[in-house]
């Protein structure tokens, strides 16, 4: 697979459909979270999307909470750890939001269970 196809999805693309979230942008984001090599296309794109919702005129909580809980529980074990580096990176309210989704949907602990 050559770098050009590595890269397909920009963060843009990403961060609009973490925006919309409907049926047929959870199946792209599935699709794109089960090549290991579109992880930081995903991650750039969650990044950029937490930071269009932290400078947003109305800080919309719900919504932010179930991307969490659904990235969280779609997410491979892969993934995990670093939605959870993602969602503490700010103390902005917004990534705060994403975080509590993302902690009540148990995928860190799914990933790496206690001992």
């Amino acid at each position: 697979m050559s770098a050009d196809l590595a890269a397909f999805p920009d963060r843009e693309t990403v961060a609009d459909k973490l925006g919309t979230l409907g049926e047929a942008d959870r199946a792209y984001l599935a699709l794109l979270m089960e090549n290991p090599q579109q992880d930081e296309n995903l991650l750039e794109g969650l990044d950029l999307y937490l930071n269009r919702a932290a400078t947003a005129r109305f800080l919309n909580s719900l919504k932010l909470e179930k991307l969490g809980e659904w990235l969280g529980e779609a997410a491979p074990a892969r993934l995990q750890i670093r939605l959870m580096e993602t969602a503490r990176s700010s103390q902005h309210a917004a990534y705060g939001a994403f975080r509590a989704g993302l902690t009540r949907s148990g995928g860190l602990d799914r990933a790496y269970p206690k001992a």
